[in-house]
């Protein structure tokens, strides 16, 4: 039977949109802040996998999902999926308890490097779409103006072709 200062090793699936893992960093140090006020210790932490939804949550159809474990004490665990079902920045948290695993196990599951190095590469890349849509720079796509005058351009060169043929429904 546990008692109030045992704790347990958890394993615990955040669901966040793209939307907000353009922000990673963000959302791992609100993360974390979440499970600091259950008196979590977080012994791993790592982006599992990015993938289509089997349905839509919250208007969202891709969601990345991030894998920690944790030491906490089985009372804490409450207070973690209530903060995480009122935070903005996480749609769905699983959490079970990791009875499989040793602590030393769960530790070396650990990737917050690899997890901060993808935070940094998505600001960086918001950081520079941010700055292509201020220079007003496009690459490839011609502009929407020029796209409606051009198709105008071809429909009324193909009407000029069709009357030069001489083809014509009414003369039969």
């Amino acid at each position: 039977m546990a008692t109030a200062t045992e704790t347990r090793i958890y394993e615990c699936m955040f669901l966040i949109s793209q939307g907000e893992a353009a922000n990673l960093h963000a959302v791992v140090e609100h993360i974390g802040e979440i499970l600091g006020k259950g008196g979590a210790e977080i012994l791993a932490l790592k982006k599992w996998d990015e993938r289509r939804l089997a349905y839509e949550i919250e208007k969202q159809k891709r969601g990345v999902y991030l894998l920690a474990y944790i030491a906490c004490p089985p009372e804490g665990i409450e207070r973690i999926e209530r903060e995480c079902n009122l935070s903005e920045h996480i749609m769905r948290l699983m959490t079970i308890r990791a009875d499989h695993m040793s602590e030393d196990q769960a530790r070396a599951a650990d990737d917050r490097d690899g997890l901060a190095a993808e935070a940094q590469l998505r600001a960086e890349k918001a950081a520079a779409g941010e700055n292509e849509k201020k220079s007003g720079a496009r690459l490839g796509a011609p502009e929407p103006e020029e796209e409606a005058s051009a198709s105008d351009e071809s429909a009324a060169d193909s009407d000029a072709s069709d009357d030069d043929d001489g083809d014509s429904s009414d003369e039969d």
